[in-house]
């Protein structure tokens, strides 16, 4: 106890700042509140492509749930989607089943963990914290982009442009051959090269870039622009990023998270995913289709036994070994395929994939079938494999893509836009490549360069430990506080709980994903928030000690030790600015933490506690502090 003679400073508030502090404080408990009712058990249902729900939907399938004896908590349709929540995980699995099996391809039906948030606080907006794939299990991958493989597309893609162009303009060439970082136009006549220069120049002059060095009189090399390159890099990637949203919609993962990490790699966590395998087929899967006109001209047989294959022509093969010419261009791709179903083909019984085309997909279909009525075109399924094999004792990954011919079908009519595919192996690979299809092709293979699988059981114990590590941390802090400042740590304490709340709050408003490190950030921003009280409460004893008033000591505890505070948590909320931006996944999740610690425990250490002792102590004769 330190005892003074006489007091000269009144330390008080104005009443706007207890109303500012009071409406903050309200707000905040009101939207920290849901983080409390936790989750329900629910089903998640919602429409594939080409399909609506409406009310009659609803209806069905409550009617085949009732059939089935379960009640569900609650259903909720937006108009787009339904969410039915149960009661416990058993019912949950069930009715998973029975809608399943009711809806068909009509519906993905996805398991759920449902906030149990009233609706009184869901009306305001208050929605709890997402939980990351560590406190909550799932699968996570690491995906990286093949980039050279998404230019030497690009420069495929050119190489049928500079031969439709050529054609078009009547100019003979000898060939055009796209290779990993150029484009040859070997030509048949000198003379042309300038006017082929010129047309080139003129259509993709902003994308192709004239080697001067490596060409000569009668070859032509051109290398993709810089600004062309890069480009193609961005469309991979978010191409990609794409596709892998639409296949992760077709296996029915509520809340899932795809995002880019750098300039090549993708993030993909898949909560409450545990068959890795079926994931893993899926997502990495970079199979499409090409349809092609079969040369009908050439010996297949021979070209395979001599090697020599016509001009204009590629060989392929059927998946049974039986070699195939195909016409080098390409009709239509996977690219082309807005919708596919799987389904069985009702003359021969065979499995059998459905497919639509876009608009300008149909119109390239109509004017080829239209011309080759009586000849024959050809299926070529396209896959990218990455096999990881022994060599030298060390582990490697071989890179490899297969191309079968599927099927090879006699055009007996002029078709558009709808068409089927036979010659499927199983319904089981139909309904994968139907899948694929309808999610879109991958402009680039991509390999899995990390893999990690937390069970639900982990995510609840991680769960579990992260808040005993909290309630721990500030427990032994509240403790120290009361031992070491008395009432003054009373009042300390006081803030650090309107700290956690106000934390809580941001985070949940912000839908900020809680993880593992995300929980350490919070820990230590318990520890870290009573540091500028101790820093204010020994400055209190020092001026006590110098014989100041007890007022006079308050305020100059406050007003003194406030520069000190914002130095340390500024340097501390820098740092945690540049872990942020540097950082990826979980480090980011520590940093955006912190962050918000810092903030608030500034609101609460500084603004909170000179509110409490001014209302106690402010404007009234105190000869002693209990501090």
């Amino acid at each position: 106890m330190f005892q003074t003679r006489s007091q000269t400073v009144v330390n008080r508030y104005p009443a706007w700042k207890y109303a500012l502090m009071g409406i903050i404080i309200l707000l905040s408990t009101l939207y920290a509140l849901p983080n409390l009712y936790g989750e329900d058990p629910a089903v998640q249902v919602s429409p594939a492509k080409m399909v609506k729900f409406d009310q009659s939907t609803v209806q069905t399938i409550e009617q085949a749930l009732k059939k089935a004896g379960l009640a569900p908590k609650s259903v909720e349709f937006d108009g787009r989607q339904l969410l039915l929540r149960f009661d416990n995980t058993e019912d949950q699995l069930k009715a998973k089943a029975v809608i399943r099996e009711l809806m068909g391809r009509k519906a993905v039906v996805a398991l759920n963990l449902a906030p149990a948030t009233p609706r009184w606080l869901a009306a305001i907006g208050a929605k709890p914290m997402y939980l990351g794939l560590d406190l909550r299990g799932g699968v996570h991958f690491l995906l990286d982009v093949d980039m050279d493989a998404a230019i030497a597309k690009a420069y495929a893609r050119y190489a049928e442009d500079v031969r439709s162009l050529l054609r078009e303009h009547r100019i003979r060439y000898g060939s055009i051959k796209d290779e990993k970082d150029r484009l040859i136009i070997g030509l048949r006549k000198a003379e042309d090269a300038e006017q082929v220069k010129a047309l080139i120049m003129k259509q993709y002059g902003r994308d192709l870039v004239l080697d001067e060095k490596a060409s000569d009189a009668n070859h032509l090399v051109f290398h993709l622009s810089p600004q062309t390159l890069k480009q193609t890099k961005q469309y991979a990637l978010k191409q990609n990023i794409t596709t892998l949203r639409n296949r992760i919609n077709e296996l029915g993962v509520a809340e899932p998270i795809v995002q880019q990490q750098g300039e090549r790699r993708i993030v993909v966590q898949l909560p409450g995913v545990q068959d890795t395998a079926r994931a893993k087929e899926i997502l990495g899967a970079t199979a499409t289709l090409e349809f092609r006109l079969v040369d009908e001209e050439h010996d297949p047989e021979q070209a395979a036994r001599t090697g020599r294959v016509p001009p204009g022509s590629r060989l392929y093969h059927f998946r049974d070994g039986r070699p195939i010419l195909l016409k080098n261009r390409v009709i239509v791709s996977g690219e082309n395929v807005i919708n596919a179903q799987s389904g069985i083909e009702q003359r021969s019984g065979t499995p059998m994939v459905s497919v639509t085309l876009d608009a300008a997909g149909g119109r390239k279909m109509l004017a080829t079938t239209k011309k080759n009525v009586g000849h024959r075109m050809a299926v070529v399924y396209i896959e990218h494999k990455v096999e990881t094999v022994e060599k030298n004792g060390k582990k490697v990954k071989k890179r490899s893509v297969t191309r079968d011919v599927i099927n090879a079908a006699v055009i007996r009519d002029q078709f558009a836009n709808r068409f089927q595919i036979t010659g499927l192996d199983s319904s089981e690979e139909a309904q994968n490549l139907a899948l694929l299809l309808r999610a879109g092709a991958l402009a680039a293979p991509m390999e899995i360069v990390e893999e990690r699988t937390i069970g639900p059981s982990l995510g609840q114990d991680n769960i579990n430990q992260g808040f005993m590590s909290v309630v721990v941390g500030f427990v032994l802090v509240l403790l120290f506080m009361i031992w070491r400042y008395k009432m003054f740590g009373m009042i300390a304490n006081v803030a650090l709980t309107l700290n956690l709340i106000i934390m809580v709050a941001v985070l949940s408003l912000l839908q900020a994903t809680l993880t593992l490190p995300g929980i350490a950030g919070i820990v230590l921003t318990v520890g870290m928030a009573v540091d500028a009280n101790v820093l204010i409460y020994e400055r209190i004893k020092e001026e006590l000690r110098a014989g100041q008033s007890v007022q006079a000591a308050i305020h100059a505890g406050y007003e003194k030790a406030f520069m000190t505070i914002a130095d340390a948590n500024i340097t501390t909320l820098l740092a945690a600015i540049v872990l942020f931006s540097f950082g990826t996944g979980p480090i980011k999740g520590f940093a955006v933490t912190l962050s918000i610690g810092i903030v608030t425990s500034m609101f609460t250490a500084i603004m909170v506690t000179r509110g409490i002792v001014n209302w106690l102590y402010g404007g009234k004769r105190v000869e002693t502090l209990s501090i």
